[in-house]
């Protein structure tokens, strides 16, 4: 088996059907197989995919497990060579799988590699990024790299002074679509599910590099990523998530002198953008409600990070005695 490709998806039943039928319809050359890991969807995804695509392997989950323990569960009954860890939310183009698994096989120190990825509209989405540190956070706090996108240091972060047009060695990779070698899964283990959602591609990157492998971006097969699908039932929530993540990647790989910096510079991200909305807010009335509930949101977010840092998370309750 060459790889076993890993969906994990809650109630997009839609998006799931023109997923598995990218798969199904452009992958040629490879052998391979698809798990599909259900978190407790209400929408028929589940009687969906067993009569439209048979062949696919179903886990079942009675709750929401999250994102990342969802994924292990793939993981941990999947046969390939490869595990590829793709969104619900995505399109493959033009025969992709094949041609990562084909780039894998002719860079074997690599663990982790992923594709070009595009917006519905076919612009470039990035899907790399440096891994959470002070310096980072404090350039994403004080939105420097919008102002100057275009410099290497200010755009650091998010890579944004860069095409995506060349294969290239970096720190992580967004994990939408992520081809991963068996082999460093093996050595390294899966992913850490205390992220529950989010934070699992920076983590996981960091410690295949750790162990020596690499991390690589590969320009020629592409996908479309509709972004943001699995969680917009509750944009709010896992906004606070996301950046919870990064303090939890602090939090395990920082020293922990630098996890307090790391509390008040996403506070100040969150705070600095609280004044914005509400003038937003006051001076058009078609975005009104939606403002202010972005502005409250991100006040409560600075809230937590300066009192009780674990309440942005999804998760409160598992980090007790972890964190």
């Amino acid at each position: 088996m060459d790889v076993s490709i890993i969906i994990v998806a809650w109630n997009v039943r839609e998006l799931l059907f023109n997923c598995l039928k990218s798969v199904f319809d452009v992958t040629r050359g490879i052998s391979f197989e698809v798990i599909y890991v259900d978190n407790s969807s209400e929408d028929g995804s589940i009687e969906m995919v067993s009569e439209e695509f048979p062949d696919v392997r179903i886990i079942r989950n009675k709750k929401n497990e999250g994102f990342i323990k969802a994924n292990n569960q793939g993981i941990e009954i999947s046969q390939g060579r490869y595990v590829l860890l793709l969104n619900s939310d995505t399109v493959v183009l033009d025969n992709a799988i094949a041609k990562m698994v084909k780039f894998a096989d002719a860079h074997p120190e690599t663990a982790v590699i992923g594709c070009k990825v595009l917006n519905p509209d076919e612009t470039l989405q990035r899907n790399c990024f440096m891994q959470p540190s002070l310096l980072n956070m404090f350039l994403s706090a004080t939105y420097l790299y919008k102002i100057f996108p275009k410099n290497r240091f200010m755009g650091r972060e998010r890579m944004t002074w860069w095409d995506f047009d060349k294969t290239r060695e970096v720190e992580t990779i967004s994990g939408c679509f992520s081809l991963v070698r068996r082999e460093a899964i093996e050595q390294v283990g899966v992913m850490n599910d205390i992220y529950f959602v989010y934070g699992d591609d920076p983590d996981w990157c960091y410690r295949f590099k750790k162990s020596g492998w690499k991390v690589l971006f590969n320009p020629e097969p592409k996908i479309i990523h509709y972004g943001g699908q699995n969680t917009k039932h509750m944009a709010e929530k896992f906004k606070l998530q996301l950046y919870g993540s990064k303090l939890i990647f602090m939090k395990l790989h920082r020293s922990k002198l630098k996890f307090p910096l790391a509390r008040f510079f996403t506070a100040m991200f969150f705070l600095w953008r609280v004044p914005y909305w509400l003038a937003t807010a006051m001076l058009d009335k078609n975005e009104r409600k939606k403002s202010i509930q972005t502005a409250k949101s991100y006040l409560v977010g600075g809230f937590y990070c300066l009192t009780d840092w674990k309440k942005l998370l999804m998760n409160k309750e598992v980090l007790e005695g972890r964190l």
